[in-house]
């Protein structure tokens, strides 16, 4: 059975999931990486058929920009589930810009809407 990872809450700096479809009593092998560097603070639990996942993520990997974290399983190397921190003035003044496109895009649309209304007579 294959390994699945859903997420439940982010809260105070610890990622949370729980893992289902793991054989046995053993915790299966995770592996927390941002990049390509492996992290600490990936402890597992074991409830029922299940395993509650808490992923601590360090204070020293939060910086400007988009850091990307993963979780994945360490003997496939497959990806369970990731998550993004998304940081700093740069990355602010981004979001303001695309926001201020989508309205001019949203705008004009509506014109676009509205005349196309006019001309066939649907108002």
């Amino acid at each position: 059975m294959a390994l699945t990872l859903t997420k439940t809450r982010l809260l105070a700096g610890v990622w949370e999931g729980v893992l289902t479809g793991a054989s046995g009593d053993e915790p299966p092998s995770l592996a927390f990486r941002l990049r390509d560097e492996v992290l600490d603070g990936l402890t597992l639990r074991p409830e029922g058929d299940r395993w509650i996942v808490h992923a601590a993520i360090p204070a020293d990997r939060i910086c400007d920009g988009v850091q990307t974290f993963v979780i994945l399983d360490a003997e496939t190397e497959d990806v369970l589930a990731s998550f993004a921190l998304l940081s700093g003035e740069a990355l602010a003044e981004d979001i303001r810009a695309e926001v201020d496109l989508l309205r001019d895009e949203l705008d004009m649309l509506k014109r676009a809407f509205r005349r196309h209304c006019l001309e066939t007579g649907l108002e």
